[in-house]
């Protein structure tokens, strides 16, 4: 059963099934689902479908929205899957000023002679050049690690400190490619929410730490990505940059940061990441994590954690942690 929490806007888009039945795309409206798989003429296999034709389309689902008429059903006894299958993840890593100062203080070597303050102080100015220089941190993830809004997510046994990463993901509507900062924002279909998981343990190659950081290890498991629940049109949202991001673990709040503290906004990483790699409709561009993270707390995922994981506007996704099954 879907948790009822109404986006902004009036509708969303999301991918739904009855009970043990095929999923299809969806249009949300006033807590209903209708089937755009038969209200829309070209019949859409999937939300990916709808995105490839965003321009043409966005009107029609404004109209549809509107239309009492239509075969809708109710949300709640729906099943809420992943919006959508995304061809590539793009990850912003260390977008968030002070998260990054919390990590870094975290990961201090032992015999680091700064104090913490001075460290978190050189670190912040660190932060503070790197915005200036106009220099994101993005790598890449795995489709397959995509799971529901409120599927379990399996911890792997080898995952020996895995952590939760709550971000707002930027949606792409049409192929992006060498765009401007300035036009970026035009190829942007919408936003949902996204828990980029993290297995801290083995973010680092301790064999060959000249390589540096093991991004297909720590987080590309299956299902280390719940999504959702929806797909917000990017008009409903007015500024992406004043977002608040809020994580809570088993009921207590880990995260609560705006948008606000990233390093670089939505417009800026799409313009980055077209620079070297065509971005194409549906993918995802992740925009970092928020100060807050479980390694700061001292406090990682295990079996039986519930993560409920809300942005503004663009409702809530709630997930169990379930040890993996030997």
């Amino acid at each position: 059963m879907a948790m009822l929490a109404q986006p902004a806007g009036p509708f969303a888009l999301g991918t739904f099934s009855a009970a043990d039945g095929v999923p299809f795309p969806g249009l949300l409206a006033r807590e209903r689902v209708l089937d755009l798989g038969g209200a829309l003429d070209w019949a859409p296999s999937g939300l990916r479908a709808v995105l490839e034709r965003w321009e043409e389309t966005l009107p029609v689902l404004h109209s549809l929205a509107d239309d009492d008429t239509l075969d809708w059903r109710p949300l709640d006894g729906l099943r809420v899957h992943a919006p959508l299958e995304p061809r590539q993840i793009f990850q912003s890593g260390a977008n968030y000023r002070q998260h990054v100062i919390d990590l870094e203080v975290a990961h201090r070597s032992p015999d680091d002679p700064r104090t913490v303050e001075e460290a978190r102080a050189e670190i912040a100015a660190i932060m503070d050049r790197r915005a200036a220089e106009d220099l994101p941190y993005v790598f890449i993830g795995l489709p397959s690690t995509v799971a529901g809004p409120y599927d379990d997510v399996v911890l792997p046994s080898w995952a020996k400190k895995p952590d939760w990463e709550l971000e707002l993901a930027a949606v792409i509507a049409r192929p992006a490619y060498r765009v401007s900062v300035e036009e970026a924002l035009e190829y942007v279909a919408g936003y949902t929410i996204a828990n980029d998981l993290t297995d801290r343990a083995t973010v680092f190659r301790r064999d060959m730490p000249a390589i540096g950081t093991d991004w297909l290890r720590c987080k590309n498991a299956p299902g280390f990505t719940p999504l959702g629940p929806w797909i917000v049109p990017a008009e409903s949202i007015a500024d992406p940059g004043d977002l608040r991001v809020t994580l809570k673990l088993n009921g207590e709040t880990m995260q609560d940061e705006s948008t606000k503290d990233m390093l670089f906004g939505v417009a800026r990483l799409v313009s980055y990441i077209s620079q070297s790699a065509q971005l194409l409709p549906g993918d995802l561009v992740l925009t970092g994590s928020p100060a807050g993270n479980g390694i700061h707390w001292g406090r990682l995922l295990r079996d039986g954690d519930v993560m409920e994981g809300s942005i503004t506007g663009l409702g809530v996704q709630r997930t169990r942690c379930v040890e993996e099954k030997s």
